[in-house]
């Protein structure tokens, strides 16, 4: 379906002709128009297809039918300052004829941070987009105005809930209005996505995609190896694709350094991040990584749900995920946007029984790459038998700026509202859409 058959404002439409948004993802076709009629909306798909838009769109098509009173109409909850503030980015370009306003809310910053979302959050946006520990924290101080939210958004809110969130969750939505629209995307259906489901939102429409597989265009492979080999396989393995925007994921926070020290040592331009990283840190490093200032980032978890960038061309798995639907979402940021891409994994002895299981989740045996013979052979690949080769000893192979009118929006008064956490001012004249959010 064309974004333009559909019910939406024309401000909105606006917008996504100027980021070049023409057809609608399948998961968007189906939320968009449930939840422009108000109905509650559970939505099961795995990262990549398009949620994001899938609910900001219809949801800042809805606020421009509401009074312009600089009270907060949609609150989205997410577990990552990433996501918030890629989201927080998205509204700022879907939203940029509407002249929507949004705030993103998040964790790890300083006593001075937290005054400045605490005037942001007074000050009023229409849309709020925060983590759930620190929006509670505000939320409990009495100053956080959620009389006039008509819609409750959770994101990622299979990841919340491996997180441990679901208490702060609740406890936020006890202070939502009993009448808001609910809507709730996942990328999994555990049953206590089912739950929350059930005691959150009022006969949902539920729309549940294709179960959490790669996307066809990522080209997998797998190096079956012993601790010893990793550095030396993954240095050739970034040589030889000369990538110019890849990430290296690791489970362990102390082997973020670690593989960083030795790709720097191997003249390989990298950057780190990890969830000890501090907050301006974080983002300086993200946004270096965005403007392609650096070709590597290396990174745990907190980066393989919610990073929204285009081009980048491999994805390496130092040690295999925890779990088969972490490896779905770290390979998950390549290949977007209709673009080729690669995801490798790094399979020691101790990781086969976890790859196999991987294996059977996406329904497919992954290529055995063959380590270069200067660095010796690895072992036998036999996921059934698991820790076959341990020890590392080497074995076997309304606000319309465009002239509409309706909504009952007035134009005034805009000026003063922050589009940024602790930000201020409104839209730089001049400014085009920001190019993303489809790929999500």
């Amino acid at each position: 379906m064309r974004f333009d058959a559909m019910p939406m404002h024309p401000d909105v439409l606006d917008a996504l002709d100027a980021m070049g948004f023409e057809l609608a993802t399948p998961i968007q076709e189906q939320a968009i128009p449930s939840v422009l009629k108000g109905n509650d909306f559970l939505g099961i798909a795995q990262t990549g297809t398009g949620k994001t838009a899938a609910f900001l769109l219809p949801v800042i098509d809805r606020i421009l039918d509401t009074e312009d009173n600089g009270k907060t109409k949609a609150l989205i909850v997410v577990p990552t300052r990433e996501l918030a503030m890629q989201i927080d980015q998205a509204v700022e370009g879907f939203g940029y004829y509407a002249k929507v306003t949004s705030l993103a809310i998040y964790g790890g910053g300083n006593a001075a941070e937290f005054t400045r979302e605490k005037k942001a959050l007074t000050d009023g946006a229409d849309i709020i987009v925060a983590t759930p520990g620190r929006f509670l924290s505000h939320l409990t101080l009495g100053y956080v105005d959620l009389s006039e939210l008509q819609c409750l958004i959770l994101d990622e809110a299979d990841r919340m809930l491996d997180m441990g969130f679901l208490g702060d969750i609740m406890r936020i939505a006890e202070k939502c209005r009993t009448d808001r629209q609910t809507l709730l995307f996942s990328a999994t259906m555990p049953d206590r996505i089912e739950t929350l489901a059930q005691e959150l939102q009022r006969n949902p429409q539920v729309v549940k995609l294709a179960l959490s597989k790669p996307a066809e265009k990522i080209k997998q492979g797998a190096y079956i190896l012993f601790d010893h080999q990793k550095d030396a396989v993954l240095i050739e393995l970034l040589k030889d694709r000369n990538v110019s925007s890849g990430i290296v994921f690791t489970s362990r926070k102390r082997t973020v350094s670690q593989i960083t020290r030795v790709l720097k040592k191997a003249g390989i331009r990298c950057e780190r991040i990890s969830s000890d990283a501090d907050q301006s840190e974080r983002e300086e490093v993200m946004l270096g990584f965005r403007q392609r200032k650096f070709p590597i980032l290396v990174a745990t978890d907190v980066v393989s749900r919610g990073i929204d960038i285009d081009n980048i061309e491999l994805v390496v798995n130092y040690d295999v995920p925890p779990n088969e639907e972490d490896y779905v979402h770290r390979i998950g940021r390549t290949a977007r946007a209709d673009k080729d891409g690669e995801g490798v994994t790094l399979v020691n002895p101790d990781d086969q029984q976890r790859f196999g299981r991987i294996e059977q989740l996406i329904e497919k045996s992954v290529v055995k790459l063959e380590i270069p013979k200067h660095l010796g052979s690895g072992p036998e690949y036999n996921p059934k038998a698991g820790r076959s080769g341990r020890g590392g000893r080497p074995g076997g192979g309304g606000r319309s700026g465009g002239g509409h009118s309706g909504g009952g929006r007035s134009q005034s008064g805009r000026h003063g509202k922050p589009n940024r956490s602790g930000g201020g001012g409104g839209q730089s004249k001049g400014k085009k859409p920001f190019k993303g959010g489809q790929s999500r």
